[in-house]
């Protein structure tokens, strides 16, 4: 007795593609067929199930089982032509082969919808329904997918944050707006993602090793540090009590311009101050005092000056501060931005003139240093 393997096709692709008469059936005859199917419409996935008809039967014959591979197609675009036309195929086959069973091959749910009119004139054993594993975009997004949970860092770099953010939402939404919420979460997200971004976690990895050697070391630019982040602490207190002081209906951009006034000359002698640490652990290595630490301290009383400068010139302007006065004699804003943004450039180029003549690295020692770390941390 014959098994049948019956590839069914209920919306006629097949068909339609090859113009081949209805119904197919023995294995050259459905070999010929896939070929005409593929080249017509290679991305169509009847050609899988003709595939796959013609390795269901392979195995039945690898097994010693007779087998006859068919292939039936709709020719009729209603739903109840299609049902009859597969019908009468289905005859045909039944008359020449006599088969005791079916397996029948399928490729969606659609052509499933046929089993009831072949399970009416042939016994069906099993029914196999072709899926087509990978799709190209499928395909690729699975594996991209697949390789991104493998890699432990990209997980914790994207996966815990979002996960983090997911947790809070419920909690924001309970004691806050949601429009309040949605931003508290974006905000998180975006500092995780930052934090991630520019390396700071190695920054912070690292601190803790880098704080131990300088107190082990005996360097002064642990106690300038300290000392450089209460300055900046000061110059933070006095500028929010300078902002406050402003009238309650100043703009907010103007009490942010009076906070950097007041803050900046505070900001600029800590890091000088910090600059100057490290210029002092150079001078006790007795290693030779590097160019960069020699203008830094220069560099940062220079912008100092124009930040301030430029601050003063918008207070000025506003009138919320009142015009410098220099031996008696009041300057106007622009000839105070002018003298601010001039000290600023003569204190830079006095930083240059000191670190050509003191520093013991030419610019070129410095990239190729520079490089050489580069290299070593890759």
């Amino acid at each position: 007795m014959t098994t049948l393997v019956l590839c069914v096709d209920r919306s006629g692709a097949i068909g339609r593609a090859t113009n081949v008469p209805m119904p197919v059936a023995g294995w050259e005859a459905v070999r010929s067929l896939v070929t005409d199917a593929g080249l017509d419409d290679p991305e169509d996935a009847s050609v899988n199930c003709l595939l796959e008809s013609l390795r269901v039967a392979r195995d039945l014959r690898d097994e010693r089982e007779e087998s006859v591979v068919a292939v039936v197609s709709a020719e009729s675009d209603t739903a109840v032509g299609a049902d009859r036309s597969v019908a009468a195929q289905l005859d045909d086959l039944v008359e020449r082969y006599e088969p005791r069973a079916a397996i029948v091959v399928v490729d969606s749910a659609e052509d499933e919808r046929v089993l009831p009119v072949v399970e009416s004139r042939v016994p069906v054993d099993s029914v196999d329904r072709v899926v087509v594993r990978q799709a190209r975009d499928i395909e690729s997004t699975y594996y991209l997918l697949k390789q991104f949970l493998a890699d432990e860092q990209l997980r914790s770099t994207v996966l815990v944050p979002i996960g983090v953010a997911l947790l809070l939402l419920p909690v924001l939404f309970y004691r806050f707006s949601a429009g309040e919420a949605i931003a508290g979460v974006a905000g998180l997200l975006g500092a995780a993602l930052l934090y991630k971004g520019l390396a700071i976690d190695r920054l912070v990895a690292g601190m803790p090793e880098r704080i131990r050697e300088a107190l082990y070391a005996g360097q002064v630019s642990v106690v300038t540090y300290v000392v450089a982040g209460g300055l900046a602490l000061v110059g933070g207190f006095f500028g929010v009590i300078a902002a406050s002081e402003l009238s309650a209906g100043s703009p907010r951009l103007v009490e942010v311009v009076e906070f950097t006034f007041a803050a900046v000359p505070w900001f600029a002698v800590a890091g000088v101050t910090a600059a100057v640490g490290r210029l002092l652990d150079e001078l006790i290595r007795d290693e030779g005092i590097r160019t960069p630490y020699l203008n830094l301290p220069f560099v940062i009383a220079a912008v100092a000056l124009v930040v301030r400068g430029f601050a003063g010139y918008f207070l000025a302007q506003e009138a919320v501060r009142g015009p410098l006065s220099v031996y008696g004699m009041a300057m106007t804003p622009v000839q105070q931005l002018a003298t601010f943004i001039l000290g600023g450039i003569v204190v830079s180029l006095v930083g240059v003139r000191v670190a050509s003549d003191v520093g013991t690295e030419t610019l070129e020692g410095v990239i190729d240093a520079e490089r050489e770390a580069d290299g070593q941390r890759e």
